[in-house]
Formats: structure tokens, C-alpha cells, sequence
């Protein structure tokens, strides 16, 4: 009986690990991640902020070139809306990951875009993972306003 608790903690640790992981394999074109989407509708994302103003969120599907991704296990996207703005980006309910490779495609996103004040805390949690270093990170001194998106499903272009 011992054996068998042993067996299934020491099982369910390793799914744990191997869950917390990003996706195997490199982001190919017609690659999908969580739901699956088609680029039907897709519009730049340069094009978003003018779309959002202070409204709450905004059910969008865009394009856009990926910037950063969480090299922890892929849970967080960085994309370009223009020059000087980027889009923060999560997946939906924590339900799926992408490979790291995803940096420099070009991706369609379906989901909810939103402006939110991030607050110092998170904006730190976030530049952790991302690695930077630790002046990068206490430099953090003040909550930025920026474009969220949640992402129900990623297709990648190229």
C-alpha cells in the first residue's frame, strides 16, 4: 500500500513538472496553440489602441509580431503594436503554453484585448521571468498602463 502512495506522489510530481513546461517542437507555420483559430478577420494590431480607447475589453482577433515569450514555460507573450508600444499577453484560464521559438513570428491571437495599469509588483514577477537582471528588475519603480490581451488561440503565419 506504501509502495503504491509512493508511486502515484512521485507520478504526480513529474506530470506537474512536465506540464509546467512550453510546448516541444519549434512554431511552424499553420502551428496552433489552445483553440483553434483561422486568420479570417485578423486585423493589425498597430490598429487596436485607436480601437480600445478606455473601454473595458474588446473581443478582437490580431495580428502581430511576437517580441518575447516567458522562457520559464511559455505562458506569457510580448508583442509589437508599433515604434514605442507593445501588448501583454496571457492565455486563457492558464490553459495552454507556447514554444519559445514563437520570438520574431508573426501570429494571429483570438481573444480579449484591454488596457490595464500593471501594478510594480507584477511588472517585476514578469521581468524575472524574462531574466533580466536585477537592477532591470529594482529599476522597476512605477505601475505602466498597457495593452493586455487574453488569448484564447494562437495561430502562428510565419
Amino acid at each position: 500500500m506504501m509502495k503504491h502512495i509512493i508511486t502515484l506522489v512521485v507520478l504526480a510530481c513529474l506530470f506537474g513538472v512536465a506540464k509546467a513546461q512550453p510546448p516541444a517542437g519549434p512554431a511552424k507555420p499553420g502551428s496552433t496553440y489552445g483553440a483553434t483559430i483561422t486568420a479570417d478577420g485578423a486585423i493589425p494590431i498597430a490598429t487596436l489602441p485607436a480601437q480600445l480607447g478606455d473601454t473595458s475589453k474588446h473581443k478582437t482577433k490580431v495580428t502581430a509580431k511576437v517580441l518575447d515569450v516567458c522562457p520559464k514555460k511559455g505562458c506569457w507573450v510580448k508583442l509589437q503594436v508599433n515604434d514605442t508600444t507593445t501588448a501583454f499577453v496571457k492565455m486563457k484560464d492558464y490553459g495552454f503554453f507556447v514554444p519559445l521559438d514563437m520570438i520574431g513570428k508573426t501570429i494571429v491571437l483570438d481573444g480579449e484585448a484591454y488596457i490595464k495599469e500593471t501594478s510594480v509588483k507584477e511588472l517585476r514577477h514578469y521581468a524575472e521571468d524574462a531574466k533580466k537582471s536585477k537592477a532591470e528588475i529594482e529599476a522597476i519603480q512605477a505601475p505602466k498602463k498597457e495593452i493586455r490581451f487574453t488569448a484564447s488561440g494562437i495561430l502562428v503565419i510565419s
